[in-house]
């Protein structure tokens, strides 16, 4: 972890700036009648789950360029996260990826308290052949042809869930790359309903006070059709599994251009959006840094979520999942959750009577410059003010970059070389 006491000197550095920038926005939100503590404590209870995958390096199908102090294992994993949340106060837990981050359940408890963090939802990886798998998945998984196979590959769910409920976790999210390359590989139909026979099983082993988070994906690795391909498909497998049953969405997963932030209005409509993976994306799947290129649509999503709350049964569940190829990870992972943090806080501030008013009466023009007084507001100040209150970093970034923690585990950590394709 970075020393506390040079948090705390940079903090004292940025405070009489801060204060000023806070007390000159309270200024202007009282204006509009909006009390700025309150919103600091709405910033201070929010919280963004962090990837264990997503501080590795990641990659393209073309290559990898690992960067220095690489985690060898999930307990590096769990140091750096730990990190981000010591400067954030903003990722409280953790997404494990098995089998990827196997361990003692034991051993991952007692380091997420010892680092102050918790974890999130268990990922299954039945998208890829893993050492001692004796079936393959190259052919797919909960949807293969071979009983067998798909019998494996919910065995390999359950085993998530097991793990889960030892450390806490209370969701189980799945994704598939599961589809066909060429017309005529797959019958559709006998596939889907492979599929949906397998998830029943998984649905089946879930404990009463867990869920299960369905995930959609437009293409890729499939290239010609995919199992779960978009949110309709995915409402389908929601409505037919159950009440425990709830429908993810990843914000890279859709075709651009697509309107996401209505599909999270109809998902919230019939009780079935489970939450997000947040990303961002130029073309499909990149997997950029939440907000890197089109910040307003994540508030326009977030504009969904703040205008739900209050609705019976409504709990979303936050994670950043993206890829981090020329970048450091933790740098990045920083810089998402404040930026997840920020539309949350721009919503907040959406004057939600007047714009019902102009909805109803079909002024399109104030109804979207309504939207963009909150998009448009600074809110930096609330932000910062509620790391400080938190005892986190009033500038994370500044104060990591100071810490030379990356320089530091680069020495205990082993350097690794070769540039092969594909995500860590």
């Amino acid at each position: 972890m970075i020393d506390a006491s040079l948090i705390a000197d940079e903090n004292a550095a940025r405070r009489p700036e801060l204060d000023r920038d806070y007390e000159t926005l309270g200024e202007r939100l009282a204006r509009r009648g909006l009390d700025i503590d309150t919103l600091t404590a709405r910033a201070m209870a929010f919280g963004v789950a962090v990837p264990s995958w997503g501080v590795g390096t990641g990659g393209t199908r073309f290559a990898r360029f690992p960067g220095p102090g690489e985690p060898r294992n999930v307990f590096d994993k769990l140091d750096d996260c730990g990190v981000i949340h010591q400067l954030t106060a903003a990722t409280p837990t953790v997404s494990l990826h098995i089998p990827w981050d196997r361990a003692s359940p034991a051993d991952l408890s007692a380091k997420a308290d010892q680092l102050g963090l918790g974890f999130d939802a268990m990922n299954s990886n039945t998208f890829q052949d893993s050492p001692g798998q004796p079936l393959s998945y190259k052919f797919g998984s909960l949807s293969h042809t071979d009983r067998a196979v798909r019998e494996q590959a919910v065995a390999h769910n359950i085993d998530c869930i097991e793990i889960g409920r030892a450390i806490g976790s209370k969701a189980l999210t799945i994704w598939i790359g599961d589809g066909s390359n060429f017309p005529g590989q797959s019958h559709f139909v006998r596939q889907f309903d492979r599929y949906l026979d397998s998830a029943r099983a998984i649905y089946a082993a879930l404990p009463d006070d867990w869920k299960l988070f369905t995930e959609h994906k437009m293409y890729e690795p499939a290239f010609y059709s995919t199992v779960v391909q978009d949110w309709g498909t995915n409402y389908l497998i929601a409505r037919e599994l159950g009440d425990k049953a709830h429908c993810l969405v990843d914000l890279g997963h859709h075709a651009p251009n697509v309107n996401i932030e209505m599909i999270v209005a109809r998902l919230i409509r019939f009780g079935k959006l489970a939450g997000f993976h947040f990303n961002d994306s130029k073309y499909g799947d990149d997997d950029l840094d939440a907000g890197s290129i089109d910040p307003y649509r994540l508030f326009l999503v977030f504009n969904e979520l703040v205008d739900a709350e209050g609705t019976p049964g409504f709990a979303p569940a936050y994670m950043i999942d993206q890829s981090h190829n020329v970048t450091d990870p933790i740098e990045s992972l920083i810089a998402s959750a404040t930026e997840v943090q920020r539309a949350f806080v721009q919503a907040l501030l959406v004057d939600r009577a007047a714009l019902s008013a102009h909805q109803e009466a079909n002024d399109a023009l104030m109804a979207t410059t309504t939207l963009k007084v909150g998009f448009r507001t600074d809110v930096e100040p609330i932000l910062a003010m509620a790391r400080l209150r938190k005892s986190a970093a009033v500038d994370p970034i500044a104060a990591y970059r100071r810490s030379g923690y990356r320089t530091r585990i680069a020495t205990e950590r082993p350097a690794i070389t070769g540039t092969g394709g594909g995500i860590v």
